[in-house]
């Protein structure tokens, strides 16, 4: 009989503390992260805080900028493998970022290495309230698991059931949001341009 192990939640306070490691570690000045990534020097000060909950798009971004993966940020330790498993139940859950933004991600394949796509599951807020839209370079795919969404892209809105799948350009302003007060969640992958192989 095997013995399930213990969900494993990714703690957010952690985030912002690597994230200003790896850039010391590098050299290179809030500053001049700022200018590479296009965000402010304040709230890249607030990520580092721990103050703001940056979405995974800005992670990638971040990541790209500081070169390294998104699965390092996250602070998961990578065994040398060429293959990952993640049972149901086991995927780690990156606690603390529903607070502002409404979603949840679980992490999947968090432990491969100098991985090309970062692949999550999400779950879609329910409540209707306005959100900003995600924008990052790179392709990205979302698969409905469950339930049914709201899907703009630019200014095209599209409505998707369970079973339906869109792939785009992530460069295009985009977002998701559950059409009702059912749960909905995703399979996403995302796919930076020289973000992965790290």
């Amino acid at each position: 009989m095997t013995t399930k192990k213990p969900r494993q939640v990714i703690d957010e306070a952690e985030i912002g503390s690597r994230i200003k490691a790896f850039r010391t570690g590098k050299g290179i000045s809030l500053e001049s992260l700022a200018q590479q990534t296009g965000f402010t020097k304040g709230y890249l000060s607030k990520v580092e805080k721990s103050k703001k909950s940056p979405p995974v798009s800005t992670l990638g971004i971040l990541a790209k900028s500081l070169g390294v993966s998104i699965s390092s940020i996250l602070g998961e330790e990578i065994p040398r493998t060429s293959l990952c498993l993640v049972r149901k139940g086991e995927r780690p859950l990156m606690a603390g970022w529903g607070d502002t933004s409404g979603y949840a991600y679980e992490a999947i394949a968090q432990q491969y290495p100098g991985k090309f796509m970062e692949p999550f599951v999400i779950t879609l807020p329910t409540e209707p309230k306005r959100r900003k839209f995600f924008r990052h370079h790179g392709q990205e795919i979302l698969y409905v698991l469950k339930g049914k969404m709201r899907f703009r892209h630019g200014d095209d809105l599209y409505i998707l059931n369970e079973g339906d799948c869109v792939y785009f350009d992530s460069g295009v302003p985009h977002l998701g949001e559950s059409c009702d007060s059912e749960e909905t969640q995703c399979f996403c992958v995302i796919h930076a341009p020289n973000g992965g192989g790290r």
